[in-house]
């Protein structure tokens, strides 16, 4: 497929006519795609209101580009987030007439295997090797707070492409690790570029953390309509 996305969605389209939705990810700077509904992700912990452009922050788009957003989805929150701070976001976003603002939080499930998929059930004796190349690994080092008291991490940069000197150093990292009671551990996201290495990974204790995003206050079931109606009612702008 294309990598450029104007280019990509007519082949698409082509390949497989059938297609009714098609779903993109950081989309919402890409001028040449015009999207029909726009959901807009800002981080608990790092509000768009209080970031900056590349490269001084991580915004990829000016801050009144928020204005095309149909949803706005302030992702990974505390668990415990109250109405209070809850209506104080809501004050600070200043949401448009049209806008409709959900709060999501990280649920995370029991580890399985890369290649096996067997489940992992931790204990505080568990030693882990975090192996994580996200953005924000910090959630995920607060879930390991609660599932083991020992764990070590190499840290790699966000969409790192795992090749075999990194594999060296990972399996040089593992084999100091002088409990018996040791696995690997990594992240979804992750785990889809290390799945390619099952030659060489395939005899070690290698497993996944799942993660999702759970919509707060009850609102899932207003999340699923208020997408699913736009589906059902969108039509496609006449071309001229």
């Amino acid at each position: 497929m294309a990598e450029e996305r104007l280019v990509a969605i007519p082949q698409m389209l082509h390949a497989r006519p059938g297609t009714q939705v098609i779903i993109l990810d950081d989309a919402l700077q890409h001028r040449e795609v015009k999207a029909g509904l726009n959901i807009l992700l800002t981080e608990f912990t790092n509000l768009y209101t209080r970031d900056f452009i590349l490269p001084a922050g991580d915004l990829r788009d000016v801050k009144s580009s928020r204005k095309r957003a149909d949803i706005i989805m302030v992702t990974k929150c505390k668990s415990y987030l109250g109405d209070e701070e809850k209506n104080k976001i809501i004050e600070e976003i200043k949401p448009l007439p049209h806008q409709q603002i959900f709060f999501t939080k990280l649920e995370y499930g029991s580890p399985y295997h890369l290649f096996t998929k067997e489940q992992k059930f931790l204990n505080p004796d568990t030693h882990i090797l975090l192996i994580c190349g996200i953005a924000n690994p910090k959630p995920i080092k607060e879930i390991l707070n609660s599932y083991s008291s020992t764990y070590d991490m190499m840290d790699f940069r966000d969409h790192h492409i795992f090749d075999m000197d990194d594999l060296k150093d990972i399996k040089k990292q593992f084999e100091k690790i002088e409990s018996e009671n040791k696995i690997i551990l990594t992240t979804e996201k992750d785990s889809v570029r290390l799945a390619k290495f099952e030659t060489e990974l395939k005899d070690m204790p290698v497993f996944v953390l799942p993660v999702k995003h759970k919509i707060m206050f009850g609102e899932e079931k207003l999340f699923e309509e208020t997408v699913k109606k736009f589906i059902d009612h969108y039509q496609a702008p006449q071309q001229d």
